[in-house]
């Protein structure tokens, strides 16, 4: 279904930057507060001194059990946090511009199943099982084979059905996950409780050391999917009106299709399997600025990075000490905001 550019939106395109600037500081408060909430609360002011004592290399004189608490421990989870759910909400603008359908996202079409595989492969049997490849490029092999079997899976006579799409990525999903669930059998009890935990989402093993690769790998795919706003917008017309604007469709497809399997495959490396944020955050930023990928990218990237910092927030706060899965939490608010997409699709209003 293709999706409209001129839709009804809440910002106009004069005022997408200054809404671009106010969520940039919506990320600064979200991440100042969430490294302040813990099992040890602590004033915001208090985190702010350290972490602009690390910034400018005054470290000096810092309490060194705070300095622990907020630069080591906590920062680079929330920070972690911020990246997966930009990284996430990337994915799905990617991955709905690619099938031209609302319902799209890398939980909903089994990337992320399939990204599972691949980390849960690299843990049972080994990097030298495998060749070699660590846990990304395993979680990236298994992920694109997915998304290209679900692709080709909802296409008839070369055309993509939107009628099998859903259906075909609900079952590669399934069989990658009962895959997955073999693979847990082979594991040691030791093994599989840290790994049931991961694979529902979770940052807690967010150090400053995992945020690299993460960071770089969005950093790149939105740089390019930037460059290519203009081919998005046109794709999102049909087929025939992108080529007859001179976009090498097919070209471009198979070029969303790594970019969003290597963005999946990346966060799930770090973080397992978190659903539903590619679905959500994408539809948000078009509510609020309109259609346009050049303004729906940006938007998306930081309304996910708030969104992912504030949901892991309540995930190690609402049933305190105990801290539970990101997954459960995203699901809970997913699963809704689905069944609403399929009503009013079914209402033909998509």
């Amino acid at each position: 279904m293709a999706e409209r550019l001129d839709r009804p939106h809440l910002v106009s395109g004069r005022a997408t930057g200054v809404l671009i600037a106010g969520l940039a500081a919506a990320v600064l408060m979200a991440s100042l507060v969430a490294i302040s909430i813990g099992s040890v609360t602590l004033p915001i002011g208090a985190v702010w001194r350290v972490v602009g004592a690390h910034l400018t290399g005054r470290t000096r004189g810092i309490d060194p059990l705070r300095d622990q608490v907020v630069w080591q421990i906590r920062t680079p989870r929330v920070l972690l946090a911020a990246v997966v759910g930009a990284g996430l909400s990337v994915a799905g603008v990617a991955l709905q511009a690619l099938v031209r359908n609302p319902l799209a996202d890398p939980y909903v079409l089994g990337v992320s199943s399939g990204a599972s595989l691949g980390a849960v492969l690299v843990a049972a049997l080994g990097t030298t099982a495998l060749g070699g490849v660590g846990v990304t490029g395993a979680a990236f092999g298994t992920a694109l084979l997915s998304v290209l079997v679900v692709y080709l899976l909802a296409q008839r006579a070369g055309r993509l059905l939107d009628s099998r799409l859903v259906l075909a990525g609900v079952a590669v999903g399934y069989l990658c996950s009962a895959m997955t669930s073999y693979v847990q059998l082979q594991l040691d009890p030791t093994q599989l409780q840290g790994l049931m935990f991961w694979l529902m989402g979770s940052v807690a093993g967010g150090t400053w050391h995992s945020l690299g690769l993460p960071a770089a790998v969005i950093g790149l795919c939105l740089i390019y999917l930037l460059s290519q706003a203009r081919n998005l917008n046109a794709l999102a017309g049909g087929d025939d009106a992108a080529t007859g604007l001179g976009v090498p469709v097919q070209t471009l497809r198979v070029t969303l299709l790594i970019v969003a399997s290597l963005l999946t495959a990346t966060v799930v490396s770090v973080a397992g399997g978190i659903a539903f944020i590619g679905l959500m955050v994408p539809h948000m930023a078009r509510f609020i600025v309109g259609g346009d990928h050049r303004r729906v990218l940006p938007v998306a990237l930081l309304l996910g990075a708030v969104f992912l910092v504030l949901v892991d927030l309540a995930s190690r706060t609402v049933d305190r000490p105990e801290e539970l899965p990101i997954g459960i939490f995203t699901t809970a608010l997913g699963v809704p905001f689905f069944l609403w997409l399929l009503r009013r699709r079914a209402g033909g209003r998509i």
